[in-house]
């Protein structure tokens, strides 16, 4: 069976380099520097894909093309698409609550506020999910939430990010060696 992992964010090149999309950067660096795959391919279900292997087992790297708060509906269809069930998922996407460049793994839980996460877990049915938070940050101000996911990295933060986002590729690599959750 292979493993799906899941990169969230918004579709479209205004979004592409965003706080909200750094799951999908995350799966561009794992693609790029670990498995030395460039080519993705659309499917007809407007996800973006990349198959691959690493020590072999079987890996879709997946990039819906659905805007966050939409992303549950795109995340079965890839799992469909794929011949996989939730817990052959990985989900990798930003985190709010925690500090920029910090990575956490889970392995279950809530949606902890993320929309395109709380859609995930509404369509699949169970919040038993593998999960890949990258730290984006939070805000002075709660008001400042939407703005904040949808802006760009300063050019300070991008060496914290860009670690971040070697180690998160790392820790899913790590997943995939570690037995589903069933």
């Amino acid at each position: 069976m292979a493993h799906v992992v899941v990169g969230l964010g918004n579709p479209g090149p205004q979004y592409r380099d965003t706080r909200h999309n750094v799951g999908q950067r995350v799966l561009d660096h794992l693609a790029r520097e670990r498995l030395g795959r460039t080519r993705w391919d659309e499917e007809r279900d407007r996800t973006v894909v990349c198959l691959a292997a690493w020590r072999g087992e079987p890996l879709r790297l997946v990039k819906p093309w659905a805007f966050m708060n939409e992303s549950g509906p795109a995340v079965l269809r890839a799992l469909r698409r794929h011949h996989a069930e939730a817990h052959d998922l990985i989900l990798v996407y930003d985190d709010i609550d925690l500090p920029l460049g910090a990575v956490r793994i889970r392995m279950k839980g809530s949606h902890g506020g993320h929309n395109g996460v709380r859609s995930v877990i509404e369509t699949l049915g169970t919040s038993d999910i593998r999960r890949v938070k990258v730290g984006i940050g939070r805000p002075d101000h709660k008001a400042e939430v939407p703005d904040h996911v949808l802006t760009v990295f300063d050019a300070e933060e991008l060496p914290t990010v860009e670690r971040a986002v070697a180690e998160a590729a790392d820790r899913v690599l790590a997943l995939v060696q570690s037995p589903s959750p069933r």
